[in-house]
């Protein structure tokens, strides 16, 4: 009998320190930045953003996720076979935030590492956790996505420092003798490497390069629209299904204007879509499951619908799942 996968469990974290963009902007002032909330909200679509204290990392952040989404899939970190977190930000170079996150979880012993993908990550670690159950070398999977961007950010540049915040979202993703995960589609185009980037490294105890968040606006908006739509039809083509099939589109929440261009392209009406970068930002590979989550918990997803989730970052990298709740 084939196995499948299946999300049995999903939670988020936001950290508690809630930036408005009036809140923004009057720290922007105080460093001579000139920006407004029209200006953020016309561009974005975003009003706020949660940013971490000293002293928190990404691993505190899918902690707290992880306790959620294991909560709701009635099931204890003892019974997880394998972790994956999605991040740019870990907590340190080495050892991977998922050891990190293992100890502070008390799941030790599973194989657990990270992955990064940018603002696809949570898409790529969903799709190597659905091959490994499928295969049998894992039972039940927990995938984060956590990140702490705030970290990264220029605050001298308005057109990158207003659009990123931190948070975490994770799913228990379990065997199945029923399709949950339905196909998945993932990419990546190294030459686009410059138009969204961190381009520093650590050397000798010293940051070299810039360790600073870059971002081509325009040709990351240009990119993004054409592959999110490539990457949708090709997992409804993988799982014989049609735009009409698609109950919600839950895309990563990094501007208001991509996915509605996406959902434009698909014919997905905007009531369809998941959409909470309002509230949050742009937290990389955090937003989808963040937005997952939230959908879940106020009761507009629900069990037995067909999701379309789907992503686009630095790398460039991108990618959709399509997968039964």
């Amino acid at each position: 009998m084939r196995r499948y996968s299946r999300i049995t469990g999903t939670g988020s974290y936001l950290p508690p320190r809630r930036l408005s963009n009036a809140d923004l902007v009057s720290e922007l002032a105080a460093q001579g930045v000139e920006s407004s909330d029209d200006w953020i909200v016309e561009r974005t679509g975003i009003r706020a953003r949660h940013f971490v204290d000293a002293g928190v990392y990404s691993s505190d952040l899918g902690f707290e996720a992880a306790k959620n989404a294991l909560q709701a899939a009635g099931c204890t970190a003892q019974d997880i076979d394998l972790i994956i977190v999605a991040t740019s930000t870990p907590d340190m170079v080495f050892p991977s935030t998922a050891c990190i996150l293992q100890n502070k979880l008390g799941a030790n012993g599973c194989p657990a590492f990270d992955v990064q993908a940018v603002c696809s990550g949570f898409i790529y670690a969903l799709t190597i956790a659905d091959a490994m159950i499928q295969t049998g070398a894992a039972n039940r999977a927990l995938v984060v996505g956590a990140e702490v961007f705030s970290r990264l950010l220029d605050f001298k540049d308005r057109t990158t420092c207003v659009l990123f915040g931190d948070g975490a979202g994770a799913v228990v993703l379990e065997a199945s003798e029923t399709p949950g995960i339905l196909s998945s589609d993932l990419h990546a185009d190294g030459k686009h490497v410059g138009i969204l980037c961190v381009p520093g490294h650590v050397s000798g105890g010293v940051a070299l390069g810039d360790p600073l968040l870059k971002m081509d606006g325009q040709a990351v908006f240009k990119l993004a629209v054409g592959v999110l739509e490539d990457a949708a039809r090709a997992v409804l083509e993988k799982a014989g299904k049609t735009e009409a099939d698609i109950d919600w589109m839950i895309p990563h929440q990094a501007n208001i204007r991509i996915m509605q261009s996406t959902a434009k392209r698909l014919k997905v009406p905007m009531d369809k879509v998941v959409v909470t970068v309002d509230q949050h930002g742009n937290t990389s590979a955090a937003s989808i499951p963040l937005a997952l989550d939230w959908a879940v918990r106020i009761g507009k997803v629900k069990p037995g619908e067909t999701l379309l989730l789907e992503g686009v970052g630095g790398g460039f990298t991108w990618g959709a799942v399509l997968l039964n709740l």
